[in-house]
């Protein structure tokens, strides 16, 4: 009898968006993606550092997503950094495009995730910049936390 395989969780973060923002509130949305995409994604081939979203024409878009081409794509594979439109409920479109008026208020993506049904979902968050003094109390609170459980260790 061969083994099961256990199906491989992927997941890309971008680690960035969490030093630059606070996070307001979290969705999940779907995105529109080419076969060769989700190739490349599910071989943990893609990075959302750079990227952003914006609205067009009542749609949402995340732009600057890089996903490298798949390695056996053919003449078929897909550009790297192409506009992905994102798939949300309309309500939360419009929730999201008033909060996106107000002066602060950006739409980041957080991470490229696939559900229990095998899609690829990317998590958005509506974020409110940090202020360089919010930034440096952030890393600071970070390497303190990380002290204590480090002489935790060492008392146990």
């Amino acid at each position: 009898m061969a083994k099961e395989k256990k199906p491989r969780k992927i997941q890309i973060v971008n680690r960035r968006a969490e030093h630059e923002y606070y996070f307001v509130k979290r969705y999940e949305a779907g995105i529109v993606l080419h076969g060769t995409e989700v190739k490349a994604i599910r071989e943990g081939q893609a990075n959302l550092t750079d990227s952003f979203c914006f609205f067009k024409d009542d749609e949402l878009y995340v732009k600057s997503m890089f996903i490298s081409e798949y390695k056996d794509g053919t003449y078929n594979n897909h550009e790297t950094r192409r506009l992905r439109k994102l798939l949300l409920k309309r309500s939360e479109l419009k929730v999201l495009e008033r909060k996106m008026s107000e002066k602060g208020f950006a739409i980041v993506p957080i991470r490229i995730f696939f559900n229990d049904r095998g899609l690829a979902k990317l998590e958005i968050a509506l974020g409110q910049g940090k202020k360089e003094y919010d930034k440096r109390n952030t890393l600071k609170e970070r390497d303190n936390k990380r002290e204590l459980d480090n002489l935790k260790k060492i008392k146990l």
